[in-house]
């Protein structure tokens, strides 16, 4: 009986723990120029009991990134408050890694990682921070060119969340669509001359509740 319920707890624990034999590496090639622009945040899946309480009041929000001279990324994004629309920006610093970032994560006190797993460019991404796998740290965000992307796009990403071990209750799809900013197409060099007057923050990959 004793060891029938000590199996039952291992499979218990297996399904909902993170699978950390996965080696998670950036795309191959990963190529900076073509991922900037304009992107929608679409879902995040995150098993923190910080996310728990929030997760319900997530939307859609529209975000730009550019990098800097130096090679660094630059992800300002967008969300309405009561006063008005609120501007965040947060930086990433490159590693050797084409695709791999880090950041030093102003809540939790230590360096983070931002690894771009999965992006044809034109359509989707795919972003993990904290590759080491743990609760408290580990998110995957889904991004998008659309604020209405195919259905396929969305099962990619539900299907990689849950992969890793991720719960399905962790994995969030907000269907509003938050209305800051209403942005008109420009060009990379003419954003990088507007953001420069803005303040710089450092945070997780688009979600300001987790600096």
């Amino acid at each position: 009986m004793i060891l029938a319920l000590a199996l039952f707890l291992c499979v218990l624990l297996g399904t909902h723990g993170f699978n950390t034999q996965h080696s998670i590496e950036p795309q191959a090639d990963f190529d900076l120029e073509k991922f900037t622009g304009e992107w929608y945040r679409l879902g995040v899946a995150d098993e923190s009991n910080t996310f728990a309480t929030l997760k319900h009041h997530l939307k859609v929000s529209k975000g730009f990134l550019v990098p800097d001279a130096s090679g660094n990324v630059n992800l300002t994004m967008w969300t309405m408050r009561p006063y008005g629309c609120s501007i965040s920006v947060y930086s990433y610093e490159k590693t050797d890694v084409p695709g791999a970032f880090t950041y030093f994560s102003k809540r939790h006190k230590i360096i983070k990682d931002i690894t771009m797993v999965e992006t044809n460019y034109t359509d989707y991404s795919l972003v993990l921070k904290y590759k080491s796998m743990d609760k408290e740290y580990t998110q995957i965000a889904l991004y998008a060119r659309s604020a209405s992307p195919a259905p396929e796009v969305i099962q990619k990403f539900r299907s990689f969340a849950l992969t890793l071990g991720f719960s399905e209750e962790a994995i969030m799809v907000p269907a509003d669509i938050d209305p800051c900013p209403n942005l008109e197409s420009r060009n990379t060099a003419e954003f990088r001359e507007e953001k420069s007057a803005q303040t710089t923050n450092q945070s997780i990959f688009g979600i300001v509740s987790n600096v």
